[in-house]
């Protein structure tokens, strides 16, 4: 198992707006062979931002990099970063390989 997450800073004020655009986007993963499951999480907020992390579990790491290769990877990300004012700065990538 693998897991992919995300780490995103949003702007205070913003974590409506984040969550709508996450709702509402098509991810194409239904698509994806390995892709199980896929959260959004919401973490501590502080004056200068609030953290989220999306959090996707793929049955290998093999799995989860054929997905960034892929059209679906491409249409999923084709309007990333759209919302100006939203995200502060790019995402953090964290990937696990589960051992237990």
């Amino acid at each position: 198992m693998f897991i992919a997450m995300n780490r995103f800073k949003i702007t205070p004020g913003k974590e409506t707006e984040f969550v709508e655009i996450w709702k509402n986007r098509e991810t194409y993963l239904d698509e994806v062979p390995g892709f199980k499951e896929f959260h959004l999480l919401q973490g501590p907020a502080s004056e200068e931002y609030s953290l989220f992390a999306s959090h996707s579990v793929w049955e290998s790491r093999e799995a989860f990099e054929a997905w960034t290769h892929s059209e679906a990877f491409r249409k999923a990300h084709a309007n990333a970063g759209g919302a100006k004012g939203v995200y502060i700065g790019h995402p953090n990538f964290e990937g696990f390989e589960a051992v237990l």
